[in-house]
């Protein structure tokens, strides 16, 4: 059922949601949580510390508080099961596997921080091409 061009069908009929589909949206929702976390951190550092580059660094700040709101925004889609989420999610899981990537390599590589990345985009990719997912976000002919 649509009202005013949202799906609103699983709060009124009560329909639950499959496991899968709020597996990933939670998956998100903490991807976002700590792009949130990171914001801060940068926020911080700005005030804290001496920056090579002060514009940089704001920069750098802005981008991960854009991340951080545009994550919650394609985790409450994914809840609403909007079709556009798919290519969403799978491109922010492809820059976080390049990011990972390099996490690997390098004179100050950090494997730890590279699997921490790594798993979480290889699971939601995974949970993404899910039938129940790709049922829940898969727009119908009378939509």
């Amino acid at each position: 059922m649509q009202i005013n061009g949202f799906l609103w069908g699983y709060a009124v009929t009560g329909q639950a949601r499959h496991p899968l589909v709020v597996a990933l949206a939670v998956l998100i929702f903490a991807e976002c949580a700590l792009m949130a976390v990171a914001t801060i951190y940068l926020v911080i550092e700005i005030f804290g510390a001496v920056a090579a580059s002060l514009v940089s660094a704001i920069a750098l700040a802005i981008l991960t508080a854009i991340a951080a709101v545009w994550l919650g925004f394609v985790g409450l889609n994914v809840l609403r099961g909007r079709p556009w989420v798919r290519g969403a999610i799978v491109t922010w899981q492809v820059l976080q596997v390049a990011v990972a990537v390099g996490c690997f390599q390098g004179y100050f590589a950090r494997p730890d921080l590279g699997w921490l990345l790594l798993v979480p985009s290889i699971v939601a990719v995974g949970l993404l091409f899910t039938p129940p997912v790709m049922a829940a976000t898969t727009r119908l002919a009378e939509d």
